[in-house]
């Protein structure tokens, strides 16, 4: 195993945790992380305060029982590629959803260069509307 695969192992294993700090660890102040156009948290966010106000802290928000489940993690070296699965109720609406996804992760050293999120979108915004 890769340092880099070893990395974003642990960040998925600290998701399973409930554990932010674990799924921080291999985000620096300036990693990039993509949340696909259509998703609930659209947009580009840079460093750890920007992710966890732009994502963490609204999923925790708005979501109840909000999990990735983790199926498949590829290493590719300097780009890590996990799939998955979101689920979880959207508490405005009541309704749930169930989307799959895709991300990727470029690795330099063990950290999160970038992050970018490929996601069946349509499943989110069916729940939040």
């Amino acid at each position: 195993m890769s340092r880099n695969y070893e990395a974003i192992r642990e960040h998925y294993a600290g998701n399973d945790r409930g554990d932010l700090d674990a799924m921080l660890a291999p985000v620096t102040g300036q990693t990039v992380w993509r949340e696909m156009e259509g998703s609930a948290y659209p947009g580009t966010y840079v460093g750890r305060g920007d992710i966890i106000a732009g994502v963490f802290q609204k999923i925790g928000t708005d979501w109840e029982n909000y999990r990735f489940t983790l199926d498949r993690l590829i290493d590719g070296g300097d780009t890590i590629v996990a799939i998955g699965t979101y689920s979880g109720t959207f508490k405005k609406t009541g309704k749930a959803m169930s989307a799959r996804v895709v991300h990727v992760w470029d690795m330099e050293d063990g950290h999160a260069a970038r992050f970018e999120q490929f996601a069946d979108t349509r499943m989110m915004e069916k729940a939040t509307r």
